[in-house]
């Protein structure tokens, strides 16, 4: 209960600056922006969120004394190379790197008006030279880079490819396999809206249940509109399932050149978003204190199978 109420009060304390920073002012108001958004977060237990805004709150250091920066929703790509870079001359890890970038990300994430869209860290080594040593599990990288998830799906919208927008976005951020996202019909998907929680059945009827993201909400949500109780979101009425999985598959096919970056191990496939969702995933459980054995037994839960030697593919 005390830890509770401190968590819940932490936004109201007066800032304390370490004795290290030399820009009081802008880091006063950088914290007292990022203590906001920790007063509204729920996610995680609470040493999970003790773990993040540490992190986040040695970033706050740096953008102060670095940058003068006064708004936390306008950090952006360049901010987090220089802080990379300082870490790296301090000799800190590759890993402890990745999880101060994923708590970094995580609380980016939670600004309602941020400026800038942060880089993933494929795109830190191309656009700053960074180089982060990553985990390797053996198999080929199939992940999407930010940039090419992004330009796809906004590709398909202005295309007014809608439905291929939102497949592409319950594989992203739910993981789910391309029938899983195309069987979803109103029922599911309104169940999911109200519980927070996606109920998908996989392969073998093995069920599974899944945090729904908030991105995920706002697509279900849009996604219902003019669907009748009994049908499915994606499948229009004289088509059948298969037809609308490979219509999804083929536009990938036929648009990807125009996104996919020239150094990939892979040509960018619907499925490398179940890769790219089982990797965050994983990420998420490291920088949360689970040993990797532990973090890919929640990710196959997640994923909706239970061998360790394919939870290592997806993660390459």
């Amino acid at each position: 209960m005390a830890k509770h109420m401190a968590w819940k009060q932490r936004d109201q304390k007066k800032i304390e600056v370490p004795a290290n920073v030399k820009n009081q002012g802008a880091y006063r108001n950088i914290m007292s922006q990022i203590n906001k958004l920790s007063r509204h977060n729920r996610q995680g237990s609470f040493k999970t969120r003790d773990r993040y805004y540490q992190a986040v709150e040695r970033f706050a250091r740096h953008l102060a004394d670095k940058y003068n920066l006064q708004k936390f929703a306008n950090i952006r790509g360049k901010h987090l190379a220089s802080y990379v870079k300082d870490l790296q001359r301090e000799g800190k890890s590759a890993s402890t790197i990745k999880n101060e970038l994923s708590a970094i990300r995580f609380y980016h994430e939670k600004i309602d008006n941020a400026k800038y869209i942060l880089p993933d860290n494929k795109e830190l080594k191309e656009k700053f030279n960074i180089v982060l040593d990553r985990r390797s599990f053996g198999g080929v990288d199939r992940t999407w880079s930010n940039f090419e998830f992004r330009e796809m799906v906004n590709h398909a919208t202005r295309l007014e490819r809608h439905d291929v927008a939102a497949v592409l976005q319950l594989a992203r951020f739910q993981g789910l396999r391309i029938h899983e996202a195309i069987r979803l019909d109103h029922a599911a998907a309104a169940a999911a809206i109200r519980s927070d929680t996606l109920i998908v059945k996989g392969k073998g009827g093995l069920v599974r249940s899944i945090p729904l993201r908030k991105e995920t909400k706002e697509v279900l949500f849009r996604s219902i509109q003019g669907v009748v109780r009994g049908q499915k979101l994606f499948v229009q009425e004289g088509k059948k399932a298969h037809e609308v999985i490979k219509s999804v598959q083929d536009f990938i096919l036929n648009h990807r050149d125009k996104f996919q970056e020239h150094d990939r191990e892979s040509d960018l496939t619907f499925h490398g978003l179940r890769h790219s969702f089982a990797r965050e995933e994983y990420d998420k459980r490291i920088l949360e204190g689970f040993s990797e054995k532990e973090a890919r037994q929640e990710v196959a839960k997640l994923l909706g199978h239970g061998r360790d030697d394919i939870t290592r593919i997806y993660l390459a």
